[in-house]
């Protein structure tokens, strides 16, 4: 019998041809993203009595974590993805430590007076510390590339690295594992929309009642647990028909972030 006539025995990969069920408008999310996101590192770094300003910065993560999980889906070449996540997170870094943790120029033990490029490497260096959120959406990123792509090895070899690292990557992670849980959720269900919502939103409700902080109802709860109203942007499909650049999203991580320590100063001195 020929092979044709055998037909084909081989298990289709799942994660192959994925069509996005929630919203594709992805765009339009992104802005939402930024605009929270802007909100939250400036009640961060100037306005720390607004706490409202930190309410409102919960949206951002969310966003960007079911945006990357759509473009890890609908992008051909992945590498060019993650190499522009990884471009802008070490463009990034020394800002975002400057902006949100100005205590690391402290670390320094050199100065920038006598040894200018010393202490620079150094600070560059000592800013790794306290990464931004970048390193946890590339490391997301890259995990989901090795599921996608069927890289099953490196798939097992990062899911017991993450085991055996659980508390490290906490520390070191923003958001920690969770926020890579969330990314590998929102595209093991971006197909099927409504178990999506059902799944991920129990899973950030487990999420926010993890902390306290909060209360209502008698139930205590994080800050986490406001995350959970960014789910109504991604799953109510929307046609704004807004197009940017890419760069766009990319180049406002270290613009804002600069505009943060600019204004920071401008008040210290006001």
């Amino acid at each position: 019998m020929s092979k044709s006539k055998q037909g084909n025995l081989s298990i289709p990969w799942p994660f192959e041809k994925m069509e996005v069920a929630s919203n594709t408008d992805t765009n339009l999310l992104k802005m939402i993203a930024m605009l929270s996101m802007l909100i939250d590192h400036m009640g961060a770094a100037i306005f720390p009595q607004y706490r409202i300003m930190r309410i409102i910065g919960r949206l951002a993560f969310p966003i960007y974590a079911y945006c990357l999980a759509v473009g890890c889906i609908y992008t051909h070449d992945m590498l060019k993805y993650v190499k522009r996540v990884a471009l802008i997170a070490l463009i990034s870094q020394p800002i975002y430590a400057l902006a949100l943790h100005p205590n690391v120029l402290r670390l320094s033990e050199l100065s920038f007076s006598t040894d200018p490029v010393g202490a620079a490497v150094q600070f560059y260096l000592n800013s790794w510390g306290d990464p931004s959120i970048l390193l946890s959406l590339f490391c997301g990123l890259i995990f989901l590339w090795t599921l996608r792509d069927r890289h099953l090895v490196l798939t097992a070899a990062m899911v017991i690295f993450a085991a055996l690292f659980y508390r490290e990557l906490c520390g070191i992670l923003d958001y920690g594992i969770r926020g890579i849980v969330l990314m590998l959720l929102f595209f093991l269900f971006a197909q099927t929309r409504w178990v999506s919502l059902l799944v991920v939103g129990g899973y950030m409700l487990w999420w926010g009642l993890q902390g306290a902080g909060y209360s209502a109802f008698g139930i205590r709860f994080s800050s986490q647990m406001f995350a959970i109203f960014a789910l109504f942007l991604i799953y109510i499909r929307t046609n704004s028909r807004i197009k940017l650049n890419k760069w766009v999203f990319y180049l406002f991580y270290p613009a804002h972030l600069l505009l943060i320590y600019v204004l920071d100063k401008l008040a210290v001195f006001a």
